[in-house]
């Protein structure tokens, strides 16, 4: 699939069958991306077009629902504008958003401490019950004894099993971004200026997305200045960092050493956001 997702006759072939309002609007292949690739298309929009095998399941969740959540959040988010249909020349649909400005903050780190209030209003917005169809997902927001994880390193073994050890999450299920790392953040100056790639918006324990406190900010502590979480949900997202940061630092590696689907830029993103979870 993703051999096509390359080609821009593909992509213009796309529009001109079903946008054919935005067909003549100036393409740019954006570098980046996991599920999708992503194109800028003119000033304002992005199309993404699945690379993965899941990619196309959850772009039909954000198209679903991120448009009813985008006004209730105080930061930028590619809001869904258009879920196109499969064809001949591209098998799967895809989606046309609204364009988020800055940098990817795993190229870009966040550094401005302004963003812990940013992130904070963020989250609390998000973080509202969700409707009982909303999407549960296996891997994200559930209880974290769920997994299991032989560390090796007496230090991480502990932050892991004090996670274990902290009370689960007894409120109901809210809203999750699920995917809250530095490739999915953007920064303008430093400072945290928007949220992309909700593809993987669910419901389950808010601590789930309280971990980007250590995967994002300088100051981890400083989140909860302006997010009202109890003790056990900060343990809880202690334990969720150190899995997304050991995930950061496995893709990384993986780029760094050549390897196709890493992304050397992740390495040193998931080393700051261990350093910052042993320093805590």
């Amino acid at each position: 699939m993703d051999d096509l997702t390359t080609d821009e006759a593909v992509v213009r072939s796309l529009l001109h069958d079903q946008r054919p309002d935005l067909a003549g609007l100036e393409l740019r292949l954006v570098d980046g991306g996991w599920g999708c690739r992503m194109w800028r298309l003119g000033p304002d929009l992005a199309l993404r077009l699945p690379r993965t095998e899941d990619a196309p399941r959850l772009l039909a969740r954000e198209h679903r629902w991120l448009p009813g959540l985008a006004p209730l959040l105080p930061l930028p988010v590619p809001v869904p504008e258009f879920l196109g249909a499969p064809t001949a020349a591209f098998p799967t649909n895809w989606i046309v958003t609204t364009w988020v400005e800055g940098a990817p903050a795993d190229a870009a780190p966040v550094a401005d401490p302004a963003s812990a209030a940013a992130l904070g209003a963020f989250l609390t917005a998000l973080h509202r019950p969700a409707p009982e169809e909303a999407a549960v997902d296996s891997d994200r927001g559930v209880p974290l004894k769920t997994f299991t994880m032989d560390l090796g390193d007496p230090a991480l073994q502990a932050v892991w099993d004090d996670a274990l050890a902290a009370p689960e999450w007894d409120g109901p299920p809210v809203w999750l971004h699920a995917d809250l790392h530095p490739a999915n953040v953007v920064t303008a100056g430093g400072a945290l200026s928007g949220v992309i790639d909700f593809g993987d918006l669910c419901t389950g324990d808010p601590a789930a997305d309280l971990c980007a406190a250590w995967l994002l900010l300088p100051n981890p502590t400083a989140l909860f200045d302006h997010y009202e979480a109890d003790e056990a949900t900060v343990r809880r997202s202690r334990g969720w960092a150190l899995r997304r940061a050991l995930g950061l630092r496995q893709i990384g590696i993986a780029g760094v050493n050549g390897w196709t689907g890493g992304k050397p830029t992740w390495l040193p993103a998931g080393d700051a956001a261990l350093e910052r979870l042993l320093a805590g």
